[in-house]
């Protein structure tokens, strides 16, 4: 037993999702959002060096000593599935451990609105799950795919860096393949998948034009295509796919997201009402005839009022799914004033009044 595992499966044990471990301070756990030490030293250089060479492959270890970043999978069966990220900073190494729970939620299970169901029955054209880090993206769409799975005969082809959840083939066959394990990039992996007779291809991050291109052409051809994008809006995600193609692309890329971009989910994690654990909160955008043309036409600004005005197609805006959110008294209403868009709306359900904007008496 690598001695690491003392500390991840206390991180399971305390239901955290990522645990840090890095040079000169205790070991963290990130807990509903909030970032906690534990009872424990200050690691010493070695010493973390120690723990993290007892997991580490020949291969990783020469990478690593060689200046690079990893990122990989570990799994005990005492401890469970995590993501890893190894890195270099100024003291030493660090480490960030993801949990990644061993039962794959249902949409349903996870709150998410059926219009999520919906856009994952298309046959083919693109999906996109977007938000910062740490809002969920692999969650939900492993529940996306786990839908298809139980409810599709069909080939999907999942390309990851790395694996995360394991999808054992159901109803359809699931061919999860890494990232600098099976295949060099995301675009070699997009490439390959073509040969393989896919229906729906999962990419895991759509981190580079070649990626995006190689996306496009196989959601043109017949096949549906899932991916991610670090975007905070759905509106701002077709922005990215647009300035991230060379210029000489970028009005066929215009075509291709008017025609073939199906929706774009954008989520959070807000804490609950009893603090107790995170729901995911999500803006929906659906592509209609008025959205497309305001692509073709360079008027993307103007995609949140139609976002806003969409209720019948699905969609919603941020502000709109917190405020809905708070009304069920699913999420902190404080939490949810600090990440709204427009935080007055929200001013009159603010319960801690050091939140809100200081006013100058002196100046009345």
């Amino acid at each position: 037993m690598a001695r690491i595992d003392a500390f991840l499966k206390l991180a399971r044990n305390q239901g955290c999702s990522d645990i840090h471990l890095a040079v000169d301070v205790p070991p963290m756990l990130r807990i509903n959002g909030d970032l906690m030490p534990i009872k424990f030293r200050d690691l010493r250089k070695n010493e973390l060096k120690g723990y993290l060479n007892e997991i580490l492959t020949e291969a990783q270890q020469l990478r690593l000593q060689q200046g690079e970043d990893l990122d990989f999978s570990y799994s005990d069966p005492e401890v469970g599935r995590f993501r890893v990220n190894l890195f270099h900073k100024s003291t030493g190494l660090g480490a960030t451990f993801r949990h990644i729970d061993s039962d794959i939620p249902s949409l349903e299970k996870l709150g998410l609105p059926p219009i999520v169901e919906q856009l994952g029955d298309h046959h083919q054209g693109m999906v996109l799950v977007t938000g910062s880090t740490g809002t969920g993206k692999s969650t939900t769409l492993a529940a996306l795919i786990d839908y298809l799975n139980r409810t599709k005969a069909i080939n999907i082809i999942s390309l990851e860096d790395p694996i995360e959840f394991l999808h054992p083939s159901k109803k359809s066959q699931v061919v999860q393949r890494e990232i600098g394990t099976h295949v060099k990039t995301f675009a070699d992996g997009i490439r390959a998948a073509l040969r393989e007779d896919p229906d729906v291809i999962f990419v895991g991050e759509l981190r580079d034009s070649e990626a995006i291109m190689m996306a496009m052409t196989a959601a043109e051809t017949g096949h549906l295509v899932l991916g991610t994008l670090h975007t905070t809006t759905a509106s701002k995600t077709v922005d990215r796919i647009i300035d991230a193609l060379p210029a000489e692309q970028r009005e066929q890329g215009k075509t291709f997201l008017s025609q073939n971009l199906h929706g774009v989910i954008t989520q959070q994690l807000v804490k609950t009402l009893d603090g107790r654990g995170r729901k995911a909160i999500i803006e929906t955008l659906v592509m209609t005839r008025a959205i497309a043309q305001l692509i073709l036409r360079d008027k993307t600004h103007q995609i949140p009022a139609q976002i806003q005005t969409g209720r019948t197609y699905g969609m919603q805006l941020m502000d709109q799914a917190l405020l809905d959110a708070i009304e069920k008294q699913e999420i902190d209403p404080n939490e949810a004033y600090l990440r709204a868009n427009d935080k007055k709306v929200f001013q009159r359900f603010v319960t801690d009044p050091t939140i809100l904007p200081k006013v100058d008496l002196a100046g009345l």
